[in-house]
């Protein structure tokens, strides 16, 4: 990749992320539920964080492994949907996999997501998540299906 190429349809900002953690109908999401939030937008790569304070932690006291997941689905949807003419296609997580690989009680939980295959009908993302001593606590495979708009 060139350093001007970018794998993003158009510049996105962390504005845009902020505005669809309300959702489409202003409304709420399971983002803002969560306090999941996108950090950084790279040009090949998405950048989101989590706290893991008990509200998604399981009942003997570690991230819940469902809360990874979400985490990763989240990031990696963002930049499936940043990705396409969203005008005109919207992608939405088709099959997702996780390895919980060390447990997390406090901090803030970062995942990247970045592509392993961008393609007309789906993408595929690869997702890691650290802690805050950046030790990778999972590792997540989504593949997102692009749909296209009914006119």
């Amino acid at each position: 990749m060139n350093a001007n190429d970018s794998i993003w349809f158009r510049q996105v900002t962390l504005e845009d992320c902020k505005r669809l953690d309300k959702g489409l109908h202003g409304k709420g999401t399971l983002m803002q539920t969560l306090g999941i939030e996108i950090t950084e937008i790279g040009d090949d790569y998405l950048i989101g964080t989590m706290p893991a304070d008990p509200s998604v932690h399981n009942p003997i006291g570690i991230v819940h492994g469902g809360a990874n997941v979400a985490l990763a689905e989240t990031v990696a949807s963002y930049a499936a949907n940043f990705v396409v003419d969203f005008e005109n296609f919207y992608c939405v997580g088709q099959e997702i996999n996780a390895n919980h690989l060390k447990a997390s009680r406090n901090g803030v939980l970062t995942a990247i997501a970045r592509p392993i295959h961008l393609g007309k009908r789906s993408s595929v993302w690869e997702i890691k998540i650290t802690n805050s001593a950046h030790d990778l606590v999972c590792i997540s495979r989504m593949t997102a299906a692009v749909v296209k708009r009914n006119s």
